[in-house]
């Protein structure tokens, strides 16, 4: 389920087709000012990074409230267990491993005490496709 107020903030920036600093200033310090409540709204919220440009206080924000959501959202608190590691790295997985996506990842890993593989071999994936591109650039 997602909150009507982010329901909102997403379809906005969808017309609008920009995050503005101003959008970001909302999420932090309305729309999501107790965090993000769902699966559902971190994935709403990737799907929007993957389709909209946006400000650069955007990878931050939406940074720090996907991996609060992960680690400290969910239980056990402190850790990502399987299910929810490979949830995450399936979500992040498609756009790629992108800089948001990457971010994420490790915001998640810096933060957490235990970290299920599946986003450990997203995180792995991601570093060989970023070697790869600058071999061949």
């Amino acid at each position: 389920m997602m909150s009507l107020d982010l329901r909102q903030f997403i379809e906005s920036a969808i017309d609008r087709q920009f995050i503005s600093a101003d959008d970001v200033q909302a999420l932090k310090g309305h729309i999501a000012k107790d965090g993000l409540g769902s699966k559902t709204e971190v994935e709403a919220l990737l799907a929007l990074d993957r389709t909209v440009p946006a400000d650069a206080s955007w990878l931050p924000a939406v940074t720090s409230l996907v991996a609060d959501f992960v680690v400290h959202g969910r239980q056990p608190a402190g850790s990502v267990e399987h299910e929810d590691a490979l949830w995450l790295a399936t979500v992040l997985e498609v756009g790629g491993p992108t800089r948001t996506a990457m971010a994420i990842a490790y915001a998640v890993l810096d933060q957490a005490a235990h970290v299920g593989a599946a986003l450990l071999d997203f995180i792995m994936r991601g570093r060989q496709q970023e070697r790869e591109q600058s071999i061949a650039a």
